[in-house]
């Protein structure tokens, strides 16, 4: 049945061609036998100006008479689908690129690939061609961690090029697919090039790098995307490259892009980057100005609407003509017909994947085994794993303990049973181990516009439905303007008004997906607002603050009169107004809301007596009676570090707070009142273990010698409560690698705004001249691994020539485990700049216990001893000495041989 559905679309949308056109004159893009290329060139010559134009936007309307569907182009896949209501969520990239295992990462992305055809199919189902929808997917994201202070950087694979690149290679193929004609999914690989942070600059910075770093550093694992894994997609970045727009660089997207790399694909613009080329960049003076650059540089799709508005006007005044626009509409219609968009439906593959593997049992189990496998072990002195059976009572404390966003990171799908870190304990030791649960302190103090407070639950709220029923709840009333004028085009009742939508998220985008609210009825991403009414009911007597935060225009009314006022353009703040409430009496209350652009935050909050008297403490130390339970306790587990409310894209809010600036952190050390609170508990003498979720590395100013244990659980996805419980109670043996430098301090880190990858002490751990807290690819295990007999098969090699490099490794210690055997290369002669060494190999292998394998790499001179010549604009290898290492991380090298290149 569904297939017949969708052979009906394709039937209908050809029909109303062949209407109007003779029968002995169909037009040769519906011709099945010829090849996509004929096709999608023949399309284009059927199109007019308008339509054209109309297409080079992401949300590309329908054309009815050519029986192009309306499509658009924005779809996120980070780690799992994203934005489109419930779907299977691992673990976020950088969790995924601490496991080093490529193969685990390529079962993941089938995964997903096959959760995003099932979902696209499902819309087309239901006639529904909103954003999230697509098959166009924007990831993964392969720019270099370069500095922990990047807020995006737990959206990428990590600092090292290689590691990045081979990460990016499993997860483009299998989001592609491997059949021989059609595309599983398009992979766009981000953001080209040169793209790290700080976020509040993305707009208006320009990165001049030397040579050197450009092609050791930012270009390899793009390369390695385009060429080997033949991403069809890339997306420019916002910044300026040697002055020139990355949307708009001749050297970027033709030079090296097409030329060099001989890239057939399309290439899309960061969300207004199109726009920043005459607004902030200011390499041009008007919109059509942007709008012809971009085109004729290379960039084909404009995310935003630079090129729909003012690219007819760049052909009148002749700023490029109209042929210069085929190209990339061709690249765009060749992309759709190898997605199978004009084929019917039994004749792509992908096409047949029932909505029911969406976020199904089969795909929660990969997540769980992809979580554990992220898990990295720091430090343990011994405490690790728990033993159930000589434990009787946990403590545990922390702010990320029952946080189900600290699960996440940003860019994420909505899991249908996410498992915090203490429901995973609790699940572990049932009732055999008494556990206690304390959240103990916030996650960052901070002042009253930055500070989390209780949204009030829907038990203490009612209205009146359509029916006339009382239900819990407020009635609100959706407009698709900024004003709350006219007709809402939605009323629906919310239990409670705790609303978070991504930037370009519709308020209805999840309830759409999952069938609760029509299409039709659907609220614009940006410029709505709302008008919840209703009554509250008060659960005591006494002097309630009642409010609420927004990142845009809020105001209350209570019983009439407006009590809090924040009815204009800001950040996210928090307005409230005082009140005398009497136990179970109802009180008229209306909330207005207004969303501007970029996301939006909204929450009806309040202060209780009850929650007032406990504001006389301070809220930054832990309670007498969460001491007194880690006292009582065994051991003791805090649960702590960041979530991505924190740390992520250019955020609006979070502004002024000590450590963080939109999105950015400033400091990378954890918290103070995270600091305080694990002191305060190792004060008890309870063993305390440090779980620390977040996406990018922190230091502990010295705390890290006084804890007991510290395992990095990242964002771990769904299934992370569980993966963390495995680990501390040796259920899983830990194997998780550090894909990122921990230092020891703010201090030790360069400036932040210099790409030069040498300077101050040097970025990452192929030029940091000092010593790491934790070095890159640190992570214990609860076994041991003794590494022997090194084997180099040449003792030189020429310029071009290969030579193989074996290791034994063998478990020597009580357990079975998984080691990952890293190689790294170093040039011990070179004054030409060389990094101080470069990973170029890795394995992760499995071991049983005693049990040990001969680990083999082949490498090439050209590929892993090599440096880029400015002069000579290529990869050169320098004649001398290298040495190879072997080992556990780039920190703990077991193993050491030479190999000369004459």
């Amino acid at each position: 049945m569904k297939t017949c559905l969708l052979l009906l679309i394709f039937t209908l949308s050809f029909g109303s061609l062949c209407a109007q056109t003779k029968q002995d004159e169909t037009p040769r893009y519906f011709d099945l036998a010829l090849d996509f290329e004929t096709r999608a060139a023949d399309l284009v010559q059927h199109m007019t100006l308008d339509e054209k134009i109309d297409q080079l936007g992401n949300k590309a309307p329908a054309i009815p008479r050519l029986g192009i569907l309306e499509y658009d182009w924005w779809n996120e896949a980070l780690h799992g689908v994203a934005r489109a209501g419930n779907a299977t969520v691992f673990p976020q990239a950088i969790g995924m690129a601490a496991t080093f295992d490529t193969d685990m990462m390529k079962q993941v992305a089938d995964i997903i690939s096959d959760e995003a055809r099932a979902k696209h199919h499902e819309a087309l189902r239901n006639n529904d061609y909103r954003r999230y929808r697509g098959l166009t997917f924007w990831s993964p994201n392969i720019n270099i961690f370069r500095d922990p202070r990047w807020g995006r950087g737990h959206e990428t694979y990590g600092e090292d090029p290689y590691l990045t690149g081979q990460m990016g290679i499993q997860f483009v193929k299998g989001l592609q697919g491997d059949d021989p004609k059609y595309l599983k999914l398009v992979a766009t690989a981000k953001h080209y090039a040169v793209h790290n942070g700080p976020e509040p600059e993305r707009h208006v910075f320009n990165v001049v790098p030397n040579a050197r770093d450009l092609w050791e550093t930012y270009l390899p694992a793009f390369k390695d995307l385009m060429v080997d894994a033949k991403a069809y997609s890339l997306m420019g970045a916002y910044n300026r490259v040697d002055g020139e727009s990355s949307c708009a660089s001749w050297l970027l997207l033709e030079d090296i892009l097409r030329n060099k790399w001989g890239f057939e694909g399309y290439v899309v613009s960061d969300c207004g980057a199109i726009r920043d080329i005459h607004k902030f960049h200011k390499i041009v003076n008007t919109p059509e100005e942007a709008a012809a650059i971009g085109v004729r540089k290379g960039c084909d799709l404009n995310c935003g609407s630079v090129y729909q508005t003012a690219l007819k006007k760049a052909i009148e005044l002749g700023y490029i003509d109209e042929g210069e626009l085929d190209l990339s509409v061709y690249r765009l219609m060749l992309a759709r017909m190898k997605l199978g968009m004009f084929d019917p439906p039994e004749m792509v593959p992908f096409a047949q994947i029932p909505f029911e593997k969406n976020d199904c049992e089969a795909h929660d189990e990969v997540a769980l085994k992809m979580a554990q496998k992220t898990m990295t072990l720091l430090k343990n002195d011994g405490v690790l794993p728990l033993n159930k059976r000589k434990i009787k009572r946990i403590a545990v404390v922390g702010p990320n303990a029952d946080n189900p966003r600290s699960l996440l990171g940003n860019y994420a799908g909505t899991p249908s049973h996410p498992v915090t870190v203490i429901n995973g304990i609790k699940n572990a030791v049932g009732k055999d181990i008494e556990v206690t649960y304390s959240e103990g302190v916030p996650m960052v103090i901070y002042d009253v516009n930055g500070r989390d407070y209780p949204v009030v639950d829907s038990k203490y709220l009612f209205t009146i439905d359509e029916q006339g029923e009382k239900v819990q709840g407020l009635t609100g009333h959706y407009f698709n303007n900024m004003n709350l004028e006219g007709e809402p085009a939605l009323v629906k009742v919310d239990s409670e008004v705790k609303f978070k939508w991504g930037r370009n998220e519709s308020p209805t985008t999840t309830d759409v997906a999952q069938g609760i609210i029509s299409a039709d009825k659907a609220i614009n991403a940006d410029n709505f607002s709302v008008r919840w009414t209703g009554k509250l009911v008060a659960p005591m007597t006494g002097e309630y603050s009642l409010g609420a935060s927004s990142d845009d225009g809020c105001r209350l009314y209570f019983d009439g009169k407006l009590i809090a006022n924040g009815w204009f353009n800001h950040g996210k703040e928090v307005f409230f107004g005082d009140v005398e409430l009497e136990k179970g009496k109802a009180y008229d209350i209306t909330l207005e809301f207004y969303d501007n652009t970029s996301g939006a935050e909204v929450n009806l909050i309040w202060i209780t007596p009850e929650e007032k008297a406990k504001e006389k403490t301070d809220p930054s130390k832990l309670s007498k009676e969460t001491l007194a339970d880690v006292k009582k306790a065994d051991v003791a587990i805090f649960v702590g570090g960041l979530d991505a409310t924190w740390e992520g894209e250019e955020m609006g809010g979070r502004t002024g707070i000590d450590g963080f600036n939109r999105g950015d952190r400033t400091k990378i050390e954890l918290p103070k009142t995270q600091m305080d609170a694990l002191k305060a508990m190792k004060e008890t003498g309870t063993p305390v273990i440090f779980v620390l979720m977040s996406g990018s590395a922190m230091s502990f100013d010295g705390l890290e010698n006084e804890l007991d244990a510290i395992l990095m659980a990242w964002y771990p996805g769904q299934r992370g409560g569980d993966a963390v419980a495995d680990v501390l109670f040796g259920d899983y043996n830990p194997a998780g690698r550090l894909p990122v430098t921990f230092y020891s301090s703010t201090d030790e880190l360069a400036d932040f705004t210099d790409y030069n990858m040498h300077a101050g002490k040097g970025f990452t751990y192929r030029y940091y001249t000092g010593d790491a807290l934790y070095p890159f690819g640190h992570g214990l295990s609860y076994t041991k691994f003794e590494y022997s007999n090194l084997k180099i098969d040449k003792t030189s090699i020429s310029k071009d020539g290969e030579f193989l490099v074996s290791v034994q490794v063998q478990n020597t210690g009580e357990l079975d485990g998984e080691e990952v055997v890293q190689l790294y290369t170093k040039d011990v002669e070179s004054e030409k700049w060389m990094a101080l060494k470069q990973l170029r190999k890795f394995e992760r292998v499995a071991l049983k216990k005693g049990e040990a394998k001969t680990v083999a790499f082949k490498l090439k001179a050209i590929e892993d001893l090599r440096y880029y010549d400015p002069m000579k604009q290529n990869y050169m290898v320098e004649p001398g000495s290298f040495e190879i290492q072997i080992g556990a991380s780039s920190g703990d090298i077991r193993q050491k041989g030479m190999i000369v290149v004459e």
